[in-house]
């Protein structure tokens, strides 16, 4: 290519990287005042998004996972957009790196899950279990959610109702949560250990197990795009040193 042809789509790959690190940018300014509107006012945000409530996100902290999304997504787009308008070289590396760093965790994610699904279940069940027995009860918006979450998924705790056994919530109302106990009341169970629901894991993880190929799309697509982003600003930072 001549040098004006070869300035030419220099000029538009940065124009591209600097719209679309800024779309990054302002998705992640996004997530994160989500993030901080569910932290302060979960109970409205689950009262307008409420179809989604039985979803895997549920067992979660919704909040803190939107507020760090969104803080990266707008490290990211910081990165790339002033980087590449400022055709700063450190900037443009350091953007790089973060998004390298990124996809290496992303990848080393999906061989844990898929290699140690066991042990990730293992390890689901020993953070979310200690939380039930703490929070729920203490915390509206925590308590809320898997209200939500077992009305409509008609389900008892995350294995089963011992979840909830030397709970904050037994110990307050010396019963388990009205959920457990399906379409009867409580005081029509005089044995409620023979006659709760199921938990919510298995169901949670049939879900993810139907939703497993649109995931793994998506998953697939952040991928490629990462891929892309990383290229372009190595492109960008080789080019500087011609220029």
């Amino acid at each position: 290519l001549s040098p004006g042809a070869k300035m030419g789509f220099f000029t538009f790959i940065k124009v591209m990287m600097i719209l679309f690190n800024l779309a990054i940018f302002l998705a992640g300014g996004t997530l994160l005042g989500v993030g901080i509107w569910v932290k302060v006012d979960g109970e409205s945000f689950l009262d307008i998004f409420g179809s989604i409530s039985s979803s895997v996100l549920q067992v979660v902290n919704v909040s803190i996972l939107l507020i760090v999304i969104g803080a990266i997504l707008l490290v990211i787009g910081f990165l790339g957009c002033y980087g590449a308008q400022k055709e700063s070289k450190c900037l443009l590396m350091m953007f790089f790196s973060v998004v390298l760093i990124i996809f290496i965790a992303e990848v080393a994610a999906a061989v844990v899950a898929l290699v140690f699904t066991g042990l990730a279940e293992t390890l689901l069940t020993g953070l979310v279990t200690p939380l039930l027995k703490e929070k729920y009860g203490q915390d509206p918006s925590f308590t809320h959610i898997w209200n939500v979450t077992m009305t409509k998924v008609h389900c008892c705790g995350l294995n089963n109702y011992t979840d909830f056994t030397d709970s904050f919530w037994l110990e307050a109302h010396g019963t388990y949560p009205k959920q457990c106990f399906g379409v009867l009341p409580p005081l029509a169970h005089p044995h409620p250990c023979a006659c709760l629901l199921q938990g919510c894991f298995p169901q949670i993880l049939d879900e993810i197990r139907t939703n497993a190929v649109v995931a793994g799309g998506v998953a697939a697509g952040i991928g490629a795009l990462e891929i892309a982003a990383m290229a372009v600003s190595m492109y960008l930072y080789c080019r500087l040193d011609e220029k």
